[in-house]
């Protein structure tokens, strides 16, 4: 059966100038999960990501891993993930009281997010694109990756918002269960889909088997 293997972009650079780029602990993740599937024999047929920086070069180091050349990676921008600054920034400027204050904890801007995400969710705020327009943009994906594996297996490079949306729709789970899974997600976990006649259906979620060992347990990141 057609498989499809979802990987959340390696650690980016929270705090930094630019949080698209990755984090040396970014790349050493992607490389380790593709040294990870180069000495289990893995192969695959297609490699698509997002056309972010971090999904960039979250493939690149994964392909560095598997031995494998960058230029075998397509991008598709309907894999990118939901404009999270402008969800923020939007729901800042409806509850100022709810934004945190400068130099707070990373946790306190997690939990602003969440906060964010359910405004944006039942419509109070708007983002670059509405809540409907990025349910739709994932299911179109989906079709276009179901449509794409048919006979192999296909790995997919993309964020942690938009590999939850995948799963909510497949699992037909209700919009809130979008921002309890994008909070689980971690760096270059894999997520495993199969492609059938009957649609896309969910074999395993958020696995990180190249960090989950007493070596790199230390290495396994949300961000």
């Amino acid at each position: 059966m057609p498989e499809i293997f979802v990987v959340r972009h390696g650690q980016a650079s929270f705090g930094s100038d630019n949080y698209d780029q990755l984090s040396q602990l970014g790349w050493q993740q992607a490389r380790w999960l593709g040294e990870h599937w180069g000495e289990d024999g893995q192969v695959f047929d297609h490699i698509v990501s997002g056309d972010l920086q971090r999904h960039r070069e979250t493939a690149l180091g994964i392909c560095q891993g598997l031995g494998l050349d960058k230029h075998r990676v397509e991008e598709l921008p309907h894999l990118n993930e939901f404009d999270f600054k402008k969800v923020m920034q939007a729901y800042g400027e409806k509850e100022p009281t709810a934004r945190p204050a400068s130099g707070a904890e990373r946790a306190d801007y997690y939990r602003f997010l969440k906060l964010a995400m359910h405004a944006w969710s039942s419509g109070e705020i708007e983002g670059s694109e509405s809540w409907q327009e990025f349910e739709r943009r994932i299911e179109e994906v989906l079709g276009v990756l179901a449509a794409g594996a048919k006979g192999g297996r296909t790995l997919v490079v993309s964020s942690g918002g938009a590999i939850a949306m995948m799963v909510r729709q497949i699992l037909g789970a209700p919009s809130h269960s979008v921002t309890q899974l994008n909070m689980q997600i971690k760096n270059t976990a894999v997520s495993q889909f199969y492609a059938g006649r009957s649609g896309v259906t969910l074999h395993s979620f958020n696995h990180v088997p190249h960090l989950d060992n007493r070596a790199r347990r230390e290495c396994i990141t949300y961000s």
